[in-house]
């Protein structure tokens, strides 16, 4: 037993006893590489648009018409001083938006001069996924062809797919750039 006139001997005890209920540490695990996007509906379809596309979220505003626009083209709303043109999703894909109004959602595209906001029916929030877990478009189903040109894959977890769909994509096509009514 040490005493007070054996310094070291204290500080041995006081080691030994602090070592003795310790636990191993931790084993290192390979962290596996995920993907995030918002999944949303569009037309009763389940997609995911990557988290690099979508400035941010909005609650559907209040928007003001626009004479001679596409039927597509739902306003333009003023969103913190800048006018966020409103494109539905769905009109543009020959569907209608549907559901609870407070359900219904903007998806906010910010490409420099290209600013624009797509209402979809509903958010199903962030959706994460391991890299490993997706696959390529190599073949589009039949009830996706309307969707084909801005498609990029799938993404699947335990219980579903979810479609990676890309707003750069649709802000790239003509036909969504052209709103005007003709």
């Amino acid at each position: 037993m040490e005493t007070a006139d054996d310094p070291y001997g204290v500080l041995a005890t006081i080691a030994a006893s602090s070592t003795s209920g310790q636990r191993g540490l931790p084993q290192q695990v390979d962290a596996k590489t995920m993907w995030s996007g918002i999944g949303f509906n569009l037309c009763g379809k389940r997609f995911v648009v990557p988290m690099t596309e979508v400035a941010e979220l909005l609650e559907r505003p209040n928007a003001t018409r626009i004479p001679g626009v596409r039927p597509w083209v739902r306003g333009v709303a003023n969103v913190r001083g800048r006018l966020l043109p409103l494109i539905d999703l769905e009109a543009f894909f020959g569907g209608q938006l549907g559901g609870n109004r407070k359900k219904q959602r903007v998806l906010a595209l910010d490409m420099g001069d290209f600013y624009s906001g797509v209402l979809v029916n509903e958010v199903y929030g962030m959706q994460h996924f391991a890299i490993e877990n997706y696959s390529a478009n190599d073949e589009v189903e039949e009830d996706l062809a309307p969707f084909a040109a801005y498609l990029r894959g799938k993404y699947h977890n335990d219980t579903q797919s979810w479609t990676v769909f890309s707003l750069h994509e649709l802000a790239k096509d003509p036909r969504f750039f052209n709103a005007a009514a003709q």
